[in-house]
């Protein structure tokens, strides 16, 4: 059974400049890590992201053994899926306890984490993350593991470009919704002060545009004002 930290990848999507529900996005990320899991025999997987100050969190691992990696990498500030996201370079190792590189993470793993290999997640051509997977007894890693993670690795960018394409349609759309709404009200507020201050239309929507620049405010905003006090007066 995976475990997701649902607050970390909330965060992390977040600092990619993303406020999409993070719901659809666990699943993805769930099901693409649960398939390297089980599709190529690995003891476990799991998936770190980096947060706002580069540091790296992880978000799902397959079990309590893969949550004991990353976190003792965290712990440490050191480990083969950190130095994975430094380098942007796949990094291995046939038995990270008995690795010299880091002598620090042997009592913190538990003692079904063995062989540790990972390669960087990116995103617009940028390491944002790391995809790892360990095995429970020492083993040497080849050249189609490791681009069997990396397509894996694509996966997931994908996932998360069209996450990010997604989050930019609504708000369009978002934008585009609010002139809709409020096109009826500046249209209005135009005919009032064409009518007021004998003006043709594009005079009074110069105008409206000035003073609400000058103001600082929406020209939406400044056009319900005008329509709701009756007080047009242009400067």
């Amino acid at each position: 059974m995976t475990h997701i930290d649902q607050e970390a990848l909330v965060a992390s999507l977040r600092g990619l400049q993303m406020t999409v529900p993070a719901t659809g996005i666990v699943h993805q990320l769930e099901r693409a890590v649960e398939v390297v899991d089980t599709l190529f025999g690995y003891s476990g997987a799991g998936l770190m992201f980096a947060g706002d100050h580069k540091e790296l969190r992880y978000l799902v691992a397959t079990d309590d053994a893969g949550r004991s990696l990353e976190g003792a990498q965290l712990r440490v500030g050191r480990g083969p899926c950190i130095s994975t996201f430094e380098s942007d370079a796949a990094v291995t190792t046939c038995d990270v306890r008995n690795d010299p590189r880091w002598p620090e993470l042997a009592d913190r793993l538990h003692p079904d984490v063995r062989a540790v290999a990972g390669v960087p997640v990116r995103l617009g051509g940028e390491p944002v993350g790391t995809l790892n997977v360990y095995q429970s007894a020492p083993y040497e890693w080849d050249e189609s593991d490791i681009q069997a993670l990396y397509a894996y690795a694509n996966v997931i960018e994908q996932i998360l470009t069209a996450a990010i394409a997604a989050e930019e349609k609504s708000a369009l759309a978002d934008q585009l919704q609010y002139a809709l709404d409020y096109r009826v009200v500046i249209e209005r507020a135009i005919g009032y002060l064409m009518g007021k201050h004998d003006l043709t239309a594009a005079q009074a929507f110069t105008g409206l545009r000035k003073q609400a620049r000058d103001s600082r405010r929406k020209v939406a905003d400044l056009a319900a004002e005008v329509l709701g006090e009756g007080a047009g007066e242009l400067r």
